[in-house]
């Protein structure tokens, strides 16, 4: 006798981020386009919150964008249609459509973006990098030889530093309370974050960085986080810490990050996500052995597509009746 073992689904990490609308912000509801190209899963998602799937028209109200690019079709598509009053864009970070979010001159357009939904596969990716990281897997991985010399260090107790407050963030706060490490939390306030031992500003970055032994950069990028990380941040590192990177890549300076690995000043960096991406062939981060680098994969179509649909249905919901919007975007400060 057989019994099927359902696996366990990825869940979004809401956190706070359910943002109730007072009824003079609330878009009008109407017709709901998903553009480029329709995408049944995600037309089902709408339907199932009593939404109605159309072709973009006049009469169209919501938008739903599932191309992470294509930022000036958008901008087309949303001077072309002005009764538009709800996006839905496909991904956390929405630097792709900042040029879109800061030149739209409406107040009443309402964005909202998939922040949250995909959190726990990209913490897991974290935890995964941290972990190969202070067990030297990057050394390992290149050897033709069996290496007599012991290296590795155990993320038991370690002070770790993740930079944002976002649900990745969160979750990671999750995974790592069995490693009992020592978590400082670096976010644009000092408002704390639970889990975390310590939460301070981004301007108190220079005096986490001394003590910390593994740095997560974990996020949005914006004007004022590009090279959060550059040559006086990896100088405040210790040599016995290592940098893991799986929120954009120009949050790191990438040539002070070239530097500093050549010079050994930090032990070691592992990237998701790379400045430029894709990272070229023939860059030196490919050949140095303190790095590992996986492309930008810590959630494949796989992992997401469901977490995306259920994002969709709770804010067709939102946008139908209650107002309730997960994941809105503000764009003065782009995320």
């Amino acid at each position: 006798m057989s019994s099927k073992i359902e696996s366990v689904q990825h869940q979004a990490v809401l956190a706070d981020d359910v943002t109730p609308l007072s009824a003079d912000r609330l878009p009008v509801p109407g017709p709901i386009t998903i553009l480029p190209r329709p995408e049944p899963a995600f037309a089902q998602a709408v339907e199932a919150a009593g939404g109605t799937v159309a072709e973009l028209t006049r009469e169209t109200r919501g938008l739903i964008w599932l191309d992470y690019g294509r930022a000036d079709e958008l901008r087309a598509t949303l001077d072309a249609h002005p009764g538009i009053g709800w996006v839905q864009l496909p991904w956390a970070g929405v630097d792709a459509f900042s040029g879109v979010l800061a030149g739209m001159d409406r107040a009443d357009l309402l964005w909202t973006s998939a922040k949250g939904a995909y959190a726990q596969p990209v913490a897991e990716h974290a935890l995964t990098l941290t972990l190969a990281l202070l067990r030297v897997l990057p050394k390992r991985a290149r050897s033709t030889r069996w290496s007599t010399l012991p290296e590795g260090r155990s993320l038991y107790g370690l002070n770790v530093t993740v930079i944002g407050a976002g649900g990745i963030a969160r979750e990671l706060i999750r995974l790592l309370a069995p490693f009992g490490t020592h978590i400082t939390v670096v976010r644009r306030s000092s408002e704390p974050v639970s889990g975390a031992e310590h939460t301070v500003a981004t301007d108190a970055l220079p005096g986490v960085l001394p003590t910390s032994d593994v740095v997560v950069v974990a996020a949005a990028l914006t004007d004022g986080t590009r090279h959060l990380i550059g040559r006086a941040e990896f100088e405040l590192m210790r040599p016995e810490a290592v940098l893991v990177n799986i929120a954009r890549g120009p949050l790191v300076d990438t040539d002070a990050l070239v530097a500093a690995l050549a010079a050994a000043s930090i032990a070691g960096a592992a990237l998701d996500v790379t400045d430029p991406e894709p990272l070229p062939q023939g860059h030196p981060l490919w050949v140095e052995p303190r790095c590992l680098i996986t492309p930008h994969s810590a959630d494949t179509p796989e992992m997401t597509a469901p977490l995306l649909a259920e994002r969709i249905r709770l804010n067709v919901g939102a946008f139908l009746e209650d107002g309730r919007f997960v994941g809105v975007v503000d764009p003065r400060i782009g995320y």
